[in-house]
């Protein structure tokens, strides 16, 4: 019974998702599981099925409304803290400093929202277009209609160049090659062909099925609908991948440790100093300020402020590096990364396939240049030869360009491309090379077509002297039909010896990890019987060619500067291992062997650990085993990042501590779950961000410290005063206006700090250490109860005569005093001489507008009241930079020695703030 003739009350057959079977069944089989048959689906039937399985659609994750992005921005302790402070402040009265915290953290989500909410359009316009429509066979006519409208058991027409729709069994197959790349990392395209398979076969090896999200790239088919929406293999990676939790930073985690401590220590502090004033028998009214005071001085309000635009303008300069990031933080993290899982094609390689070598029965020829650009030569050992010259090797050339359908487009100044398969698009630019072209050539007469059964190709031609054939294929098939070969320019017997001679070469090229490729020609007879079968046989062996995806020519050093920051390298790809394995020798990524999906099934978790130490490199890997090893990595406590651009990398891309996918050949899902899109597809660019990164967290680690060794004065100042019986030297709005503009200016501008000359020479940061290690929480208390007696000195010498001037020079004394402190902090290793006094100009610029704020706030009138300033001498200004400059001296003299006791060796991973 056909589907046209099925009640339409009958159910139809239960969706199976992909399960081992259907590889397994039979085409007859398939057709009767899936009730369907050589004339489709009747539209009554397809309608039904839509109704019980649904749209061939992908349940995507909601991506988040504006709002949500923008109260995202709020979560991190440090502001909630900033609010409490806010309120708090609000509550005693003190309304203009409630005001200035809720602005400062206003703005702070603002920028935050804009920057994260930008990047994500930007990934909204690097997607591409997923298949809108598909060609199917319904009530026995070809018609197209709408891909999310297909449903299991429509039977689809595959042409090259679409883009299959659903998961199918391919049930005709007429020189039908898939490219997998996306689904399983295979570089090659994938012959498909019908015809039962082992139950046992994996993913990467089902020829006789095609999946959603590839692409047909060479020949026609036909296939069986088995498998739509979320139940085909890419819409099952989707699912996983949606299961995954996104992982925090370790920056995030470090600033929420920090938000926590300093609000311990304000309540702390704060109540203790007004439990301290009441037994002093002071007001209770002005204990409560002086509580508000030392809370505001204990939290850095700037700091947030501060991070979010150091890390927005780390993502600019990422974005010059090729690096489009995501999420803020995300910035940051790639500079703690202390392995890289890298997908092979495209990333450590050009993804250009291109012929290397040529052997021929005379000799063996280098070809130089890679890709598919036209440029190179041929050399027989160290000596340039004419190709055209060799006849073995013009005739080779000749044949691979005639028997083939690829076309070279482009030029030099757009880039070049290939319009077809990439194998056959290598031997043309080989051919190219040596300056052949197929333009005025022969016309083709007659082809035998590629299939993964023949494993051969054929096209016969119409020459001058007669009808030839032009043969290509597996070398080891056209060995096996040939009996003569081109030697020395003339055809001669191919004798035993020489058959297993030509087989040895064969399997040194593959073990090599080059994708070897056959020529054959032979001049046919006239008025003899013209099939597959009579045509190739008696062929004349030309050779045959060793074809590779060439590494990136950067990638190398790369690689080589991994190692030199202690950053370990892996490469995880679907590609076999032969090719994985030469192509990372050729990259000196060392390691011991490779092992496969199957190897890392068989090994439990504490083998595969102790592997992954020595082995560098995994192939024919599944979106499960990059899980798995992504699990066991971040176990030893590794900042892992992951590259991938196809579907079944997304669920890895997301669990990993920062995901990278390919901005050129990534599909959408491994965008969409990402942290950082790789906008040119090259691992130097990874390299790159992380050195952006490592500079991004040494400044973050310069002005937190200096922010805080700043609030340390502050609190110094207010409670020794208080100890002392002092008045109160800081009033709360001076001390908001220290925090948010005098000394947010500055640290803004250590943001700007050039990375170290050593900052690629030092192992990636431990991801548990606190920001404030314990040497650099000496250096912040040493150098801010520096500050804080500074300033009681300063206040305590004049509040008896006028209270106002004692606090305005108090005032103004901090922050002077800070200003000198800020120099100290742009490196704890190299004396300013070492770095260079103006490497940082913006540093300057921001020392000179600190100034310039503060003497407008102690002379202009109208701002006086709101901040209590009163005018100062010039004499009082000498004063407070004669004060102030021990601070900067002591600093160099502490740095200039310790640079001579470490002969400036490079750093041990400690960040260069750590004192």
């Amino acid at each position: 019974m056909t589907t046209s003739d099925r009640d339409p009350k009958e159910a139809p057959p239960v969706q199976g998702g992909t399960p081992p079977e259907w590889h397994s069944l039979s085409t007859e089989a398939i057709r009767q599981k899936l009730g369907t048959g050589p004339s489709g689906l009747s539209a009554n039937e397809a309608w039904m099925r839509l109704e019980r399985y649904g749209e061939n659609v992908l349940r995507e994750e909601v991506r988040e409304t504006p709002l949500q992005v923008f109260l995202r921005q709020f979560r991190s302790v440090l502001i909630i803290i900033l609010l409490i402070a806010a309120g708090v402040s609000f509550f005693v009265g003190a309304i203009l400093d409630a005001a200035a915290i809720l602005i400062i953290v206003v703005l702070n989500a603002a920028f935050g929202f804009t920057q994260e909410w930008q990047a994500g359009e930007a990934i909204a316009a690097l997607k591409k277009m997923l298949v809108q429509q598909a060609v199917v066979i319904r009530d026995g006519r070809q018609q197209e209609v709408d891909a999310a409208r297909i449903v299991p058991g429509d039977l689809v027409v595959l042409e090259m160049g679409e883009q299959v729709p659903a998961d199918l069994f391919i049930v005709e197959a007429t020189s039908l090659e898939v490219d997998e790349a996306p689904l399983t990392g295979e570089s090659s395209p994938v012959d498909k062909a019908p015809g039962p398979l082992p139950p046992e076969t994996s993913l990467a090896e089902r020829s006789n099925m095609a999946f959603a999200g590839t692409t047909v790239v060479n020949g026609r088919g036909r296939g069986v609908v088995v498998a739509t929406g979320m139940t085909t293999e890419f819409g099952r990676i989707a699912g996983l991948s949606q299961r995954v939790r996104d992982e925090t930073t370790p920056l995030s985690r470090q600033m929420d440790r920090l938000g926590r401590d300093l609000g311990v220590i304000a309540v702390g502090i704060a109540v203790l100093a007004v439990i301290v004033g009441l037994l002093q028998q002071r007001g209770l009214l002005e204990m409560f300020l002086v509580g508000v005071s030392l809370a505001v001085a204990v939290i850095p309000e700037g700091l947030p402020a501060v991070v979010t635009l150091t890390l927005a303008l780390g993502v600019k300069s990422m974005m010059r590096r090729n690096c489009l990031i995501r999420r803020l933080p995300a910035s940051e993290t790639l500079g703690a990364v202390s392995v890289i899982c890298t997908d092979k094609t495209g990333t450590l390689t050009k993804n250009e396939m291109t012929v290397v070598r040529v052997r021929t029965p005379d000799a063996e020829v280098t070809v130089t240049g890679t890709g598919y650009a036209p440029e190179g030569g041929f050399l027989r050992g160290d000596d340039p030869i004419d190709p055209l010259a060799d006849p073995g090797l013009g005739q080779f050339l000749r044949t691979v360009l005639l028997c083939n359908h690829a076309v070279l487009a482009g030029d030099g100044e757009k880039g070049w491309r290939v319009l077809g398969t990439p194998t056959e698009g290598a031997l043309v630019v080989a051919a190219s090379k040596a300056g052949l072209s197929r333009e005025g050539g022969p016309e083709a007469e007659e082809e035998f077509s590629f299939n993964s059964a023949r494993k051969r190709m054929t096209i016969i031609y119409r020459e001058e002297e007669g009808d030839v054939a032009y043969v290509k294929g597996a070398p080891e098939v056209l060995l096996a039909r040939s009996s003569r070969l081109l030697l020395g320019g003339s055809v001669v017997p191919l004798t035993e010896d020489r058959r297993e001679e030509v087989l040895a070469e064969i399997g040194e090229y593959a073990s090599g990890g080059l994708r070897v490729l056959g020529a054959a020609y032979r001049p046919l007879p006239d008025g003899a019987e013209r099939t597959a079968e009579t045509v190739e046989e008696d062929l004349i062996f030309l050779g045959f060619a060793g074809i590779v995806d060439p590494p990136r020519p950067e990638a190398a050093e790369a690689i080589r500067l991994c190692r030199s920051a202690g950053i370990d390298v892996i490469m995880i790809t679907g590609d076999n291992p032969l090719t994985a394995s030469a192509v990372a020798r050729g990259l000196g990524l060392s390691g011991e062997g490779a092992l496969t999906g199957a190897d890392l099934d068989r090994l439990t978790d504490d083998e595969l650990k102790g592997r992954l130490r020595t082995t560098k490199v995994l192939s024919r890997v599944t979106a499960e085993h990059k899980l798995r090893v992504i699990d066991i990595l971040s176990r030893e406590r590794s900042v892992i990042a992951m590259t991938g651009d196809g579907v079944n990398d997304a669920p890895a891309l997301k669990k990993a501590s920062i995901g990278i996918a390919m901005g050129i050949k990534g599909t959408d899902a491994a965008k969409e779950s990402s942290d950082m899109v790789l906008v040119d597809d090259n691992f130097a660019s990874i390299v790159a961000g992380v050195e952006e990164g490592r500079r991004e967290y040494d400044n973050i680690a310069r002005f937190t410290r200096y922010l805080l060794s700043s609030n340390v004065g502050e609190l110094v100042a207010i409670v020794g005063g208080l100890l002392l019986g002092l008045p109160l030297i800081l009033i709360p709005i001076q001390i908001l206006w220290i925090n948010l503009v005098t000394d947010g200016l500055t640290a803004i501008a250590l943001g700007f700090e050039p990375a170290e000359p050593d900052v690629m020479r030092r192992r990636p940061r431990d991801p548990t250490e606190p920001l404030l290690t314990r040497n650099a929480l000496l250096v912040i208390l040493i150098l801010g109860i520096w500050l804080g007696l500074l300033t009681i000195y300063v206040f305590s010498g004049l509040y008896t005569v006028d209270l106002e001037r004692a606090r305005t020079m108090a005032f103004s004394g901090l922050i002077i005093f800070e200003l000198y402190n800020v120099l100290n902090f742009r490196s704890f290793r190299f004396p300013l001489h070492r770095i260079g006094v103006f490497s940082n100009p913006t540093l300057f610029l921001a020392i000179l507008g600190t100034l310039a704020l503060q003497v407008l706030v102690v002379y202009v009138p109208f701002l006086q009241p709101f901040l209590g300033t009163a005018p100062l001498t010039p004499g009082d200004w000498g004063l407070l930079a004669l004060l102030g400059l021990p601070v900067l001296v002591a600093g160099e003299v502490y740095k200039i020695l310790r640079s001579r006791v470490e002969k400036d060796a490079p750093g041990s991973g400690e960040s260069p703030e750590t004192g």
